[in-house]
């Protein structure tokens, strides 16, 4: 058997592939690129959330913050972590991520306006996020999927503290409840990109499909997002800024309309609200941090040549 017939009898066969496989060079690209792109907007995202930690409503929202922001940099440590088990070094995804050759996820590179917007992120941004994501803890790829079990789950506590957020705002004032609905109308069609363009239109899709990497389509995956939230929506009493929105008892969905997709292409290319600021941003954390990772290397290079 060669080793592109036990490939793909591994992949046929729903085993995982381990960093010492043997493995196509497309697929260990397609993972490195995909990987980098999750790890750079779990790391980047914790600039809009991070934003409010000093102005949350309370002690108690401040620590719930905190944490969660805590759990995002975890999140592109362990995605960093699998990224390397695939020969490539972090500092190198770092500087593709610097000179804007790597992307993240366009959904942070909208601002975070009020206390509202951060219930939003946490109701629709990680609720598309792990329906994006439940799939990846069966990625043919065993570090990535492995990594997506923990994610996913402090993923779901992210979304449902959001949604509680958004609770409590629409059981307020009149003032709290329409901070709720503004929040919703500027965050509800930039959830519907995180799911990147049509079917036809991605380019990876087809060929992540056929190796496992991923399990369902773009399209698909939106559709889901949209039949979970709609009801939850419906509860709290908002409306989805959406006028060709309704229930399809034919196909057993809902039907919405079509995103901007030249406004998705525009922040996808670096033209979004905040793409610069959280680039610079991110660039100047780097480099002002140099001096810890210097430091910890300096310290371990210290405690290795004293057990020599």
């Amino acid at each position: 058997m060669t080793p592109e017939e036990r490939f793909q009898a591994l992949i046929d066969a729903e085993e995982k592939i381990e960093p010492t496989d043997w493995m196509p060079e497309g697929y260990r690209s397609t993972l490195i690129r995909q990987i980098a792109q999750h790890a750079h907007s779990e790391v980047i995202g914790m600039q809009p959330e991070g934003n409010w930690i000093t102005r949350a409503p309370s002690l108690h929202r401040k620590a719930i913050l905190m944490a969660k922001v805590q759990d995002e940099a975890g999140h592109g440590l362990y995605l960093y972590s699998a990224a390397e088990t695939l020969g490539v070094r972090r500092d190198e995804l770092q500087e593709l991520l610097h000179q804007g050759k790597h992307k993240y996820s366009s959904i942070f590179n909208y601002p975070t306006l009020s206390w509202a917007d951060i219930g939003t992120i946490g109701w629709l941004v990680d609720g598309a996020a792990i329906t994006n994501q439940v799939m990846l803890t069966r990625c043919s790829y065993g570090p990535y999927a492995r990594a997506m079990v923990r994610i996913c789950k402090e993923e779901s506590f992210h979304q449902r503290q959001g949604y509680e957020i958004m609770m409590r705002l629409c059981e307020g004032t009149p003032e709290q409840k329409a901070m709720a609905q503004d929040a919703l109308n500027r965050w509800w069609w930039p959830s519907l990109m995180m799911f990147g363009p049509h079917d036809t239109d991605s380019t990876h899709t087809e060929q992540s499909m056929e190796w496992k990497i991923k399990r369902v389509s773009n399209d698909e995956l939106r559709q889901q997002f949209v039949d979970m939230t709609v009801p939850q929506a419906e509860y709290l009493g908002l409306t989805i800024p959406d006028p060709e929105l309704r229930w399809n008892p034919e196909r057993g969905h809902y039907d919405f309309g079509e995103i901007d997709w030249d406004e998705f292409w525009r922040v996808v290319k670096g033209f979004g609200p905040m793409n610069r600021d959280r680039l610079a941003h991110k660039v100047n954390a780097w480099e002002e941090g140099a001096w810890v990772r210097e430091a910890a290397a300096a310290h371990a290079a210290k405690k290795a040549a004293r057990a020599a």
